[in-house]
């Protein structure tokens, strides 16, 4: 693996992971192609003329600051929608929520046609509770329309006093007419690793968001599982779905846990300290269990480093939905005023090359978002051995019961999570599969 250097890589919209560079003059690309030091003077000449009819002519009067302050945001707006100037109250927003807790509704948002598009919420916080889910889009803030807001001033609003109330008009796809959630605002505190035992051999570990310390909660959720159950795993369910990203470096850290060698990711951009390549350490958690990954259409950027890394280095089973296909690296670059910009510097590359920027990683075994019920106790049950009259008992009636007790845990699991139920499917198949 490189050397590190002081670096935190943005995920999707405005909560989640920077990172963090120098700013310095470009003379020149990675190519050694010349890059203009000049100043377009008919351009800015240009712009200055406008400045100043807006000054003199606008109906109301408005500051020096914020005229310059909007031209920035519009000049990085324009490039793609992960660009931004970030003002002092942003930045420090931006910093705060890589540590896993910030004030707000906790949902991740991008703009789509000059709507907020809802990317995912996330765990166990009120967005998540209200109902939000991922690709909904947010039409009104309170009684606001959200068309014509820039992706900060949003967020801003959406941000607040712990406890005070904010109506979201939400689009839903299927939903005939706009929904409508009263949420209150909250401090979210995002515990990003989670784990529990899906049955005897078989582990669950759900990352919600990969945050500073997401690489060393995994390592201690992977040895819990390994304590509760007794020893080690025959198998692993690592679920990624509506996960919106987050740091580079804890989506490196997840990956090379369950790998021993070659490369995780790398990275391109124009200039030379925007490529970077990431390789795993000789150390596998697990010791080669099999695994099976849950992505969806809200898995996106660092989540989809760590699909792509075991998809390419055969390690474990892609399931579910296409990803995001988020494939850019934003950079933050302080400004000496206290404020910031966020800079997409370079596109990230899985093991074999692929770019999934727009296209997303396509699972290995797709699966389609389908709701389960279990039948009511009154339709038909078709006859078994055991309803017949004078029939055989069985002399192990006790081990009988358990099996019928695992079957309903079973069933329910599939009502609950049909997902999770056939990834446990899958990984037990592998493991009789092995024992044969």
């Amino acid at each position: 693996m490189l050397k590190k250097k002081n670096i935190l890589i943005l995920s999707l919209g405005v909560i989640l992971g920077v990172a963090v560079g120098n700013c310095g003059s470009v003379l020149a690309d990675k190519d050694n192609q010349p890059v203009s030091d000049t100043l377009p003077f008919e351009d800015l000449r240009t712009f200055t003329e406008i400045f100043g009819r807006i000054k003199r002519d606008y109906v109301e009067p408005v500051s020096d600051k914020k005229l310059l302050e909007d031209a920035i945001r519009g000049m990085l707006s324009g490039l793609d929608p992960h660009s931004a100037y970030l003002v002092a109250d942003e930045y420090q927003e931006l910093k705060e929520g890589t540590t896993g807790q910030f004030g707000g509704l906790g949902i991740e948002v991008t703009m789509e046609n000059g709507f907020i598009k809802v990317v995912s919420p996330i765990d166990d916080t009120p967005a998540q509770k209200a109902g939000l889910k991922a690709g909904d889009l947010i039409v009104k803030l309170d009684d606001k329309p959200v068309k014509g807001m820039s992706l900060a001033d949003a967020v801003k609003t959406m941000r607040g006093e712990p406890g005070s109330k904010i109506l979201l008009t939400v689009v839903r796809e299927g939903a005939e007419t706009p929904l409508k959630f009263s949420i209150a605002r909250d401090i979210i505190k995002v515990k990003s690793v989670k784990n529990r035992l899906l049955e005897k051999g078989y582990g669950y570990v759900r990352i919600s968001s990969f945050q500073s310390g997401t690489g060393d909660n995994l390592t201690e959720s992977l040895a819990a599982l390994k304590k509760e159950n007794g020893g080690n795993l025959k198998g692993l369910v690592l679920d990624l779905r509506n996960n919106p990203g987050g740091v580079l470096d804890a989506a490196v850290k997840v990956s090379d846990a369950f790998l021993t060698s070659g490369l995780i990711v790398y990275t391109e951009g124009r200039i030379e300290n925007s490529e970077m390549r990431f390789s795993a350490a000789p150390d596998d958690l697990i010791d080669g269990a099999p695994i099976v990954v849950l992505i969806n259409s809200g898995s996106a950027s660092a989540s989809e480093i760590v699909a792509g890394a075991l998809q390419d280095q055969k390690r474990a089973i892609i399931m579910g939905e296409k990803s995001f296909g988020k494939g850019s690296v934003q950079t933050i670059l302080p400004t000496t005023n206290g404020a910031a910009i966020k800079l997409t510097t370079a596109r990230y590359f899985t093991p074999s090359g692929r770019s999934i920027q727009a296209e997303g990683i396509e699972p290995d075994i797709a699966l389609a978002r389908v709701k389960l019920e279990t039948l009511d106790k009154s339709d038909f049950t078709p006859v078994k051995e055991a309803d017949l009259s004078g029939h055989l008992q069985n002399n192990k009636g006790k081990a009988a019961g358990a099996a019928a007790t695992d079957d309903k845990a079973k069933d329910d699991l599939e009502v609950k999570d049909y997902a999770l139920s056939e990834a446990l499917n899958l990984l037990k198949g592998i493991s009789i599969m092995k024992t044969k």
